[in-house]
């Protein structure tokens, strides 16, 4: 016998519509109504009483319509499905229409199905809305789903939900709103979207017209949303004790359960979120919005300019905000921030110098496998939006990026993890996210790392030195010679750093042993990650662990062999491992690796043991899962009903090999790699 959802999902496999919005009931409720004439599925409308051929469109069309009845109450005399709609001498039909309460002829909320992409089905309901003046809109496809408020003639405004049936646009607007309200509504796990997204549909509606920096004004609002968020932490901290008292470890990781619970627990005394267009006018939004920026500038200062304002217009914020208030963006591993800024970033120039951001699947492979531990020093010398060294303090303090109180203790580790960057925009990036993981410090510190000869005339500018101050005195103390800024004293060391262009200025190349050729005369140009790996390879101790991004070539061309001899004779090789090809997309298809060595050390007051040898093993692993298709979106993992499956922390579950995801997915490289780092007795696994 058939699970009941087999022969519905069967029927919607290839298509561009899915059923990840719909819970198992609704589906299996579906599936028993399903009629087979000649082998193919009919069923009888729930709002129209006939039978019609279950197409995919249909499938959603009907589910939908049993949750508008059954979650919603809209009684089915309000409902209407192919409603014609003039637009003078031609008719066009909505796939849905709920029509006003007290007035039964005149469209309240249009509902569009048969566009499968977001954009088209968007267009189709602007035009329907401004034909009937109906003032709300919804765009499915099953998989993912948006809410709207046709604001004026001109936008359309996100919202959290359609009101119920008795109730209306302004409860929804007005309601109390908490974190728990957030927890349970988050955008990213409910409606199928991401950060980006979201981004790219607010560009579409407003930004892209709005006459400002669209990176400085969406970063201004994630940094200030940000904010309030982390102002309702003890709110976090009861959630948290609430649902340990509740929930087995199986059902902690189960995101619908974790929903279910939280749905009945009494928030009356929570704090009310405040990053919210709850329909006030929009000169109060501005003002409240500016206000709640002013205050996160303060508690993280070194990102904006104290005297920064918001640049949105007073109606181009309004549905800005609503546009990402529904999102949740503590409680995540930054991939969601991350997408979005490299979106946002790759439009300018960052994509030209051959950095991109590295996927949080590959990141947490390599710390995985460095094995970082309490007390140790880390830096990432090309660190973009900072992923390695948050995501090492992720390892180290046992938490994720959430809005809760960081330990002395651990404040005191993450003290110890260090970025740099020569890229202004990143690097404000990369300090929000750490101040917010430490706790209100950080060491991420805007260098161009190659050129280190000219540090100083950089920390001679005072507000340079006013911003970075702290981080650069910490990292001062790690240096071997207190003069230079060549060599320093970390433990490990993680990178992926930018391998488009050469460096062609010989006051550069001078400094570095690799900008030599064979007779000792400096080249005229050299590729920028091979004095990235000499570079890199100075900053570690005798011990020293390193993860390094680099480009295929140098693994295999004859003419880069000169490079691995260098390699070889600083440090032992531990592993290689191939990414997949798709790894980097869409912004470039290289081929690359991850080298991971350790330098050679037989001291132990110098450093972990690695001792010198002439043969040994090496760690040779390749990819075949990415977790992104050919055009660089990623592929999420499914559960049985084919919907995305969400980790405890409300991540989706991105299908690749690199790691298993907690136990989430089958065991991968790194956990291969430990394995064999342990039989090896390498230092860091004993």
């Amino acid at each position: 016998m058939k699970k009941p959802y087999e022969d519905i999902a069967l029927i919607i496999k290839d298509s561009s519509y899915s059923l990840a919005l719909f819970d198992q009931k609704l589906i299996g409720e579906l599936e028993q109504s399903i009629i087979l004439k000649d082998g193919k599925p009919y069923v009888v409308c729930i709002i129209r009483d006939k039978e019609i051929a279950l197409k995919p469109e249909e499938i959603v069309r009907q589910l939908y319509l049993i949750k508008l009845i059954k979650e919603y109450d809209y009684p089915k005399k309000r409902i209407a499905l192919e409603h014609a709609i003039n637009f003078g001498r031609e008719v066009k039909y909505a796939d849905i229409v709920i029509f006003d309460k007290d007035r039964p002829t005149v469209e309240y909320i249009i509902v569009e199905i048969k566009k499968p992409r977001l954009q088209d089905g968007k267009n189709q309901l602007r035009s329907y809305t401004y034909a009937t003046g109906a003032p709300i809109a919804v765009w499915t496809n099953g998989g993912q789903i948006s809410h709207y408020n046709r604001k004026d003639p001109n936008y359309f405004q996100d919202i959290t939900d359609i009101p119920k049936s008795d109730h209306t646009l302004e409860d929804i607007l007005k309601e109390r709103f908490t974190l728990k309200d957030l927890m349970v509504k988050d955008k990213i796990p409910n409606e199928g979207k991401s950060l980006k997204t979201i981004i790219q549909e607010m560009e579409d509606e407003v930004l892209a017209n709005a006459g400002v920096d669209v990176f400085e004004e969406v970063f201004k609002l994630i940094f200030t949303k940000l904010y309030d968020e982390l102002q309702s932490k003890k709110d976090k901290i009861r959630i948290d004790d609430y649902l340990e008292d509740r929930l087995t470890k199986e059902e902690s990781d189960d995101y619908d359960k974790i929903k279910e619970m939280l749905v009945g627990y009494d928030d009356s005394k929570f704090r009310m979120l405040e990053f919210r267009n709850t329909g006030q006018s929009e000169g109060e939004l501005k003002t409240k919005i500016q206000k709640l920026f002013d205050e996160a500038k303060d508690k993280w200062q070194g990102v904006f300019d104290g005297a920064s304002k918001i640049q949105l217009s007073p109606s181009h914020l309004s549905v800005s905000v609503s546009g990402l208030q529904d999102i949740k963006l503590f409680n995540s591993n930054l991939q969601v921030i991350d997408e979005a800024f490299e979106y946002l970033i790759c439009k300018s120039a960052k994509g030209e110098k051959g950095q991109y951001f590295t996927p949080r699947h590959v990141i947490d492979m390599c710390v995985k496998m460095l094995n970082p531990k309490a007390g140790e020093y880390m830096i990432d010398t090309a660190a973009g939006s900072c992923g390695f060294p948050v995501h090492t303090i992720f390892y180290i303090t046992g938490h994720l990026f959430q809005n809760t109180e960081v330990s002395e203790e651990d404040k005191d580790n993450v003290l110890k993890v260090f970025g740099i960057d020569f890229d202004e925009k990143v690097v404000r990036v990369a300090r929000t996210l750490s101040l917010i993981a430490g706790d209100g410090n950080t060491n991420v510190l805007h260098l161009n790392n190659l050129d280190y000869d000219r540090w100083n005339e950089t920390i001679n500018n005072r507000d340079w030195y006013d911003t970075y101050g702290g981080g650069l005195k910490r990292i001062e103390a790690l240096r071997k010679d207190p003069n230079s800024y060549k060599e320093f004293n970390f433990d490990i060391l993680m990178a992926n750093p930018p391998f488009a262009g050469d460096i062609k200025e010989s006051r550069i190349i001078h400094k570095y042993d690799l900008g030599y050729n064979e007779k000792q005369k400096p080249k005229s140009k050299v590729g920028r990650d091979i004095l990235f790996i000499e570079r890199n390879l100075n900053f570690l101790k005798s011990g020293g662990r390193m993860a390094i991004v680099l480009p295929q070539g140098r693994f295999n061309n004859i003419s880069d062999r000169y490079i691995r001899e260098y390699i070889a004779e600083k440090a032992r090789i531990l592993a290689v491992v191939g990414l997949h090809v798709n790894t980097f997309k869409p912004h470039t298809g290289t081929k690359t690796s991850v080298l991971f060595v350790q330098k050679w050390n037989d001291d132990p007051e110098k450093g972990q043991l690695c001792p010198k040898m002439e043969d040994y093993p090496i760690f040779f692993a390749v990819s075949e899962k990415s977790g992104k298709d050919n055009s660089g979106e990623y592929v999420f993992i499914k559960n049985g009903n084919g919907q995305r499956s969400i980790d405890k922390n409300r991540h989706l579950i991105i299908d690749h090999d690199l790691h298993n995801h907690n136990g989430a997915l089958p065991d991968g490289v790194a956990e291969k790699f430990i394995e064999w780092a342990k039989v090896e007795k390498l230092s860091f696994w004993r």
